[in-house]
């Protein structure tokens, strides 16, 4: 497994399932759940400013407060996180994803392939688990899943 390929095709995902739509329908509700695309993008802007902790901590960074709210809000942590950014507009919300992920890129290309595949490394989220797992399942199966309710929306709008 290439964790640096897998994160270029969680982004590519991304960037197909917005492509070409209209901002007017970024607000709409009902995409997943009450959630606009706006807000999905919000949802995956925090949950890319979580991995940017992650990948900062592997490189023996100590400042996760990203992560730490992840972990101090539990559940409640992507409602929270979605109402922070409410105010925001489509194209800061974008930019803020944007942004987080070219930091996640820049800091993946630090860390040795070993270490992705290294158990235990993550003993918050199991320590029979890596941080290509992670990676896998935390970020780009659920770039996945949201992506797929934006293209169910996109379907919806053509018809």
């Amino acid at each position: 497994m290439d964790a640096y390929t897998i994160l270029q095709y969680g982004h590519q995902t991304v960037l197909d399932a917005i492509e070409g739509l209209p901002e007017r329908e970024w607000n709409t509700p009902g995409v997943c759940g009450v959630w606009s695309v706006k807000e999905i993008m919000a949802h995956l802007a925090s949950f890319e400013q979580v991995l940017v902790d992650v990948l900062r901590q592997q490189l023996r960074e100590t400042a996760t407060p990203h992560l730490d709210l992840l972990m101090a809000q539990g559940d409640d942590f992507n409602d929270l996180q979605v109402a922070v950014r409410q105010d925001r507009t489509v194209t800061g919300v974008w930019e803020e994803y944007t942004a987080a992920y070219t930091e996640v890129l820049a800091l993946a290309k630090q860390i040795p392939a070993e270490t992705f595949r290294k158990t235990g490394t993550l003993p918050w989220y199991g320590q029979e688990y890596a941080l290509d797992d992670l990676i896998v399942y935390m970020f780009y199966g659920h770039k996945r899943e949201h992506c797929a309710q934006i293209m169910v929306f996109r379907d919806h709008l053509a018809r």
